[in-house]
């Protein structure tokens, strides 16, 4: 009896340690995938950012050189913060258990959406990472509507962005006061619209991206993710880039200039040029002060609207919700963020 309960002892501590070691090299392994895919892309694109204006000069095509310069520059600004929303997606797909949701977020959507869209301060991220991590929370089970409040007020509130608004206009704190309640009010207002007018058919589930009969958590179920999640939204992340540069080649200046004598155009105009130039949300607050001969409002709407909607997140939502979803909940956030800046820039500023 003795010596059968030593060999039970020594052979669940073998098993323990190989668990150990299955464990490390599965760590390592994501470690290495993550950095090396992200610096694999980073590559790419820095090569592709050499090379093309170059062929683009030998080809005699000046507009192709700069086609090539905004498809790198999106690319470039995109790619570290979509890696960082594919880590955090896997990690919470992995290791958060589903009744830690629950226990945050109130039961009731009504409450649970304000709670998520204040959350999303806590993520510095741009909008690039925001979708794979609330893909991630819909998987364990959180609410649709509180998920995309997170999603909407992730890369507009957190303190990176808020910090850099303030620098961007210094001695201006009431434009930073102002995109923080514009984004935020926008936020909550289309997790409360998808309460009420939200349809089940519109929105494709994100499935989890482990194989069938495989864990999907641990770190197995972590590699796992972020393979599925990085590759899959990065590709997502290419066809937005090529639109963005696509319009900022095809459309001149000079018919932009025509907008600016018109408060109401000028809104109007920075709200879509926001969706087209897809500029990050850390950085977005340096080009809207540079468009000074716009109105505080407009330049309000440019930062609520461009971290909410744009190419490159309606391309990477169609790839993870579907374009059913996609095309909806981009044209109504659309608006709500515009209107949500006319507001609070007629209020604050």
């Amino acid at each position: 009896m003795a010596a059968g309960g030593r060999d039970e002892r020594g052979a669940r501590n073998v098993d323990d340690r190989r668990t150990v070691a299955d464990g490390v090299r599965l760590a390592v392994r994501a470690l290495v995938y993550a950095v090396l895919g992200g610096a694999a892309l980073l590559t790419v694109a820095t090569v592709v950012s050499v090379l093309g204006p170059v062929l683009a000069l030998d080809l005699y095509t000046p507009p192709v050189a700069a086609w090539w310069t905004v498809f790198t520059a999106v690319v470039v600004q995109g790619v570290p913060f979509l890696l960082l929303g594919t880590v955090v997606s896997a990690a919470i797909g992995a290791f958060v258990p589903e009744r830690a949701f629950s226990r945050l977020l109130p039961r009731n959507q009504v409450l649970a959406v304000p709670v998520a869209g204040a959350a999303g301060v806590v993520l510095p991220g741009c909008e690039c990472a925001s979708v794979p991590v609330a893909g991630s929370l819909m998987r364990r089970g959180v609410a649709p509507a509180a998920a995309l409040a997170f999603l909407l007020s992730a890369p507009a509130i957190n303190p990176v962005v808020l910090v850099a608004t303030s620098i961007a206009f210094p001695g201006q704190p009431a434009m930073v006061a102002a995109r923080l309640l514009a984004s935020l009010t926008a936020a909550v207002v289309m997790g409360w619209l998808w309460v009420r007018f939200g349809k089940d058919e519109w929105l494709r589930l994100p499935k989890s991206p482990t194989a069938p009969g495989a864990s999907s958590y641990g770190w197995t179920g972590f590699v796992s993710g972020l393979r599925h999640d990085f590759l899959h939204a990065g590709g997502f992340l290419v066809v937005g880039a090529g639109a963005a540069a696509a319009f900022n080649v095809a459309v001149p200046r000079s018919v932009l200039d025509v907008f600016t004598d018109s408060a109401w155009l000028s809104v109007l105009l920075l709200a879509v040029l926001a969706v087209v130039l897809c500029v990050c949300s850390e950085a977005d607050a340096f080009v809207a002060a540079s468009l000074s001969g716009f109105s505080p409002t407009a330049r309000l709407a440019f930062m609520v609207v461009g971290p909410m909607v744009d190419l490159k997140l309606i391309a990477l939502q169609t790839g993870t919700f579907g374009r059913a979803f996609a095309v909806r909940f981009a044209s109504v956030t659309w608006v709500v963020a515009v209107a949500s800046s006319v507001l609070v820039g007629w209020w604050l500023l």
